[in-house]
């Protein structure tokens, strides 16, 4: 397949037929051509440090299959409240002190309430001043607290579309593919940048890679960050039994490499990140993901509700190949001040 040329880029037009050949693609050809476009757009080396946050746990209304929050699983999770706004910028400090640069914060919700909306600004505010990036994954958004989130100075909301638009509901049954893109568009049209991605390994058919990742290429502007997650199969969830101790509890390395090799060609400015399921890679593995073209990774020992490497593991890891945390700043973002500017 011959991509289009660089100056063309990014596309926002690309079919099924095009992402089903990038996957098709010999694996060396499509990590050269990953690598390619990785290395005309993002700083060589450099990884984008996160840290994720839970500030309110469990109790969500949804039924998401993957989800332990969700309170149609029986994982024993107990819920809580939301977090008290000075316990989380002290989490946020000690992030920054570890070496984060962006500071995400999620609820178990399926929508937040008007009266938590507040604390909520209180954190974003607060994480701002100690200048990290914030981001927020809330659930879906009416318009009007989107641009609640905007004046408070959000820099980014995660609302990923997990898999493609076919197999949306034989994962999720409280809420539509649609639904998802709706919040997308409110997030976009308060001017906060977009973090949408998907979730590999959940029994899914490479058609169904190639539409989620088809979903995303194709938005009038692509996200910002691209979350890649492996799923993390927790026993009590609807996934975490029925793939429990079965072929398809993990899915295959090198297929999630090529994942990420795709997300990276067709969304070229995107920060990509390898997200959960980190903790159960290889260190090759997680390597190759990187020469595919990931660019941000979470810290710290948990995400969320699930376990992840642990600082010391990913110090380590970016000492043996060369990495360092990432100052560049990142190209949409950067273009799009560059644009205001002019």
């Amino acid at each position: 397949m011959t991509l289009p040329p660089a100056e063309n880029l990014p596309r926002t037009d690309w079919t099924r037929e095009e992402i089903a050949e990038l996957f098709d693609l010999p694996f060396d050809e499509l990590m050269w051509e990953a690598q390619g476009v990785h290395r005309r757009h993002h700083a060589r080396g450099e990884v984008q440090l996160c840290t994720l946050l839970s500030i309110k746990t469990g109790g969500c209304a949804e039924d998401c299959g993957y989800c332990s929050q969700s309170a149609h699983a029986e994982t024993g999770l107990k819920a809580t409240k939301l977090m008290d706004v000075r316990a989380v910028l002290q989490a946020a400090a000690e992030a920054k002190d570890a070496g984060s640069q962006r500071f995400c914060m999620g609820a178990a919700w399926r929508n937040p309430k008007d009266r938590d909306m507040p604390a909520i600004v209180e954190m974003i505010e607060g994480v701002r001043q100690m200048g990290m990036e914030t981001c927020m994954t809330l659930g879906m958004l009416t318009k009007e607290q989107a641009q609640t989130l905007a004046v408070a100075g959000l820099d980014y909301y995660n609302h990923n579309v997990d898999t493609s638009p076919e197999n949306y509901e034989n994962i999720i049954s409280t809420r539509t593919f649609q639904d998802r893109l709706d919040t997308l568009e409110e997030v976009r049209s308060a001017g906060i940048n977009v973090c949408s991605g998907g979730i590999v390994g959940m029994g899914e058919t490479r058609g169904d890679r190639v539409g989620f990742i088809h979903a995303l290429a194709t938005l009038p502007r692509h996200p910002e960050s691209v979350p890649v997650n492996a799923l993390v199969p927790v026993k009590g969830t609807v996934l975490g039994d029925m793939l429990a101790d079965t072929p398809l509890a993990q899915i295959d390395e090198i297929e999630f490499v090529r994942t990420v090799a795709v997300a990276r060609i067709t969304m070229p400015l995107s920060m990509v990140r390898l997200s959960a399921g980190r903790e159960s890679m290889s260190e090759a593995t997680q390597a190759l993901c990187f020469m595919a073209g990931a660019n941000s990774i979470f810290t710290g020992d948990k995400l969320l509700t699930t376990g992840n490497r642990g600082d010391s593991a990913d110090a380590a890891l970016f000492a043996k190949l060369g990495i360092v945390p990432m100052v560049s700043e990142e190209p949409m973002r950067r273009d799009e001040a560059l644009e205001a500017a002019e």
